[in-house]
């Protein structure tokens, strides 16, 4: 079940919200059915393979390692 990023155009709340199926979504701070389903961009947190080119960071290569 993912949780999807809303506004309501009627107050400008930002929420967010698990959606089971076709459940109608409403904005919990005005109840209005008036929003809008955000962009949002989807992280990962892992580790970098492979040596590490730069000893003052994670980089394997930036301008502070010349």
């Amino acid at each position: 079940m993912p949780i999807y990023e809303y506004v309501c155009k009627g107050c400008g709340e930002n929420f967010e919200v698990l959606v089971f199926g076709e459940k109608k979504i409403k904005c919990p701070k005005c109840s209005s059915e008036e929003i809008s389903k955000k962009l949002s961009s989807f992280s990962m947190k892992g580790v970098q393979k492979g040596n590490s080119g730069c000893s003052s960071c994670k980089a394997s290569s930036c301008s502070s390692c010349k």
